[in-house]
């Protein structure tokens, strides 16, 4: 069988070299092409990118402003409402006195009554003892004149007699003893209240608790002493306590009072008995701990969790704003960076317990 000659004519080679040689151009053309369609949605996306970044720094910038501006608000706010919780502390604590006046005028009218009783028979007796002294005087000088007379020896028996000696000399120290410890008492009672409405400073400084709660409960003795025995527990080895020592006196006195009431709730009217209020104190670990007992009826379950809610109270309208358990917790927890917490049985009394650290 013959072979079939595949040789292509040389002049149509030539027009497939050509026809090649443009389509490699025109792919090259179009590979530029797409190249340059590439590179300009590539700057496309680059500008709008970087146009989205400018809006997104402005938006970012206004926004910072903003909130700058909101923070400045706030931190003045801020600080009004610090002024604001001062003030109400201390008209609080000035409306505790308030309602306390009378019964620490009886507190200070009390000693100052047998001061002023001793000090009025220290007079008459002074007045004596000078009108026996005189006549004492009188004969002594008759005596050195050699000329000792039955009257003169008869007015000092006279004055003897008046004077009472035996009777004075068991009575005039009892006198002095009974008024210096009155004036003591007064002087306490005013110290007290003198350290418990003065307003405290900006920073807590290491404070002796006993002295405070002492002092305090010196203030609310008007309120306790005719339906309780107030007794004190305390752990003398604990160290000093950082406080803000009178805003800290306002949580034990609104803690006094409020045990005093409890106790005056379940006394029979006109009742000679009396219940008791411990308040204790121990340290317990980094922390000092301070207990606030009383015999009272108990605090109802019920609304055991709501005690420390503002403007929550037990009482007749007029007789409590609700405020003073909410004041201790704001000054124990957000102040003192403490606790306060209860524990109560119905019919058997209350526990507030406060811990404070010891470390400020």
């Amino acid at each position: 069988m013959k072979a079939v000659s595949t040789s292509v004519p040389s002049g149509v080679s030539e027009q497939i070299a050509e026809l090649e040689s443009k389509l490699a151009s025109r792919d090259k053309t179009i590979e530029a092409l797409m190249r340059q369609v590439e590179d300009k949605q590539a700057a496309r996306s680059s500008f709008l990118a970087m146009e989205r970044g400018l809006a997104m720094e402005h938006v970012v910038g206004a926004k910072t402003a903003e909130l700058e501006e909101q923070k400045a608000r706030l931190g003045k706010a801020l600080d009004e409402l610090r002024l604001t919780q001062a003030k109400l502390m201390q008209a609080q604590k000035l409306q505790a006195i308030g309602q306390l006046a009378a019964g620490i005028a009886h507190e200070v009218n009390t000693p100052a009554q047998y001061v002023t009783d001793n000090v009025s028979f220290l007079q008459r007796a002074f007045d004596k003892l000078w009108r026996l002294i005189e006549a004492q005087t009188t004969a002594l000088d008759a005596a050195r004149a050699g000329d000792v007379g039955a009257q003169a020896l008869a007015s000092v028996d006279t004055a003897r007699a008046a004077a009472k000696l035996d009777y004075l000399g068991r009575q005039v120290p009892r006198a002095i003893e009974q008024s210096l410890a009155g004036l003591g008492q007064v002087s306490s009672i005013v110290k007290a209240m003198k350290e418990f409405s003065h307003p405290s400073g900006a920073e807590k400084q290491p404070s002796d608790l006993h002295d405070v709660i002492e002092s305090t409960a010196t203030v609310a003795k008007s309120e306790w002493r005719y339906v309780a025995d107030l007794d004190f527990d305390f752990d003398w080895n604990l160290p000093p306590v950082p406080l803000l020592r009178n805003e800290f006196s306002q949580v034990l006195l609104n803690l006094i009072v409020n045990a005093a009431h409890a106790i005056a709730a379940v006394l029979p009217p006109a009742s000679a008995e009396k219940g008791k209020i411990v308040i204790a104190t121990r340290a317990a670990g980094t922390h000092a701990e301070i207990r606030i007992t009383d015999s009272g009826g108990g605090i109802p379950e019920a609304i055991r969790t709501r005690v420390f809610e503002p403007f929550f109270t037990t009482k007749d309208v007029g007789e409590g704003s609700g405020q003073g358990l909410a004041i201790a917790y704001s000054v124990v927890v957000d102040k003192h960076r403490g606790s306060i917490h209860l524990e109560s049985e119905e019919g058997r009394g209350t526990t507030f317990i406060i811990t404070l650290p010891l470390n400020g």
